[in-house]
């Protein structure tokens, strides 16, 4: 009779071992995962900010316009900006708003 209790005892031990170490692999397998998108999504974001930064440079911006639109560009104040809608199928012009901070 003790046999058989101690073999039960040692048999669930097992049982509960494995189930104990499948279970931890797949969470080490998931946070592995996880991690490796983080990090090629880390890696994409530093891509596309370095772009973006490099692209919308001023110095870059004034290359862009000298070589592609030359004479095409003109600079506009921003007072003079309207904003156009289509508001019931009538096409409206406004102006901005533009909101001044008092410091």
């Amino acid at each position: 009779m003790k046999k058989i209790i101690i073999f039960l005892i040692v048999f669930f031990l097992i049982i509960f071992t494995s189930i104990t170490k499948n279970s931890t692999k797949k969470i080490e397998n998931k946070i592995y995962d996880t991690e490796e998108n983080l990090r090629l999504l880390k890696n994409k974001y530093e891509m596309i900010l370095l772009d973006y930064n490099y692209l919308s440079s001023p110095q870059k911006l004034l290359e862009y316009q000298s070589k592609f639109f030359e004479n095409e560009l003109v600079e506009v104040d921003i007072i003079n900006l309207k904003r156009a809608y289509l508001k019931e199928n009538n096409f409206l012009i406004r102006e901005f708003k533009i909101n001044k901070k008092n410091d």
